[in-house]
């Protein structure tokens, strides 16, 4: 049976010479795209989204949603300031 630390070593210079290799093969999803792309390469992608897919999202404004939020707040608090009035 070889010592632990001899292994742990040994597995220390493997990840070290791996590390320092100066040619990686690419994954197996980049080779993949590779050939898919070298005879029907992708078209441009935006990076922000068209205006007609903001247009089709229906969005609340700010003031909107820090208006809904106050108020149910504030709901909760008479809520429970008239129960604890009513209780007994």
């Amino acid at each position: 049976m070889a010592e632990s630390g001899h292994d742990e070593d040994e597995r220390e210079f493997d990840i070290r010479w791996a590390e320092a290799a100066e040619h990686k093969e690419p994954s197996a999803r980049a080779r993949m795209l590779a050939a898919r792309w070298k005879h029907d390469p992708p078209g441009p992608v935006p990076f922000r989204p068209e205006p007609d897919h903001v247009a089709r999202r229906h969005r609340r404004s700010g003031w909107v949603s820090t208006v809904v939020v106050l108020g149910g707040i504030a709901a909760v608090i008479l809520l429970l300031g008239y129960f604890r009035f009513t209780a007994p």
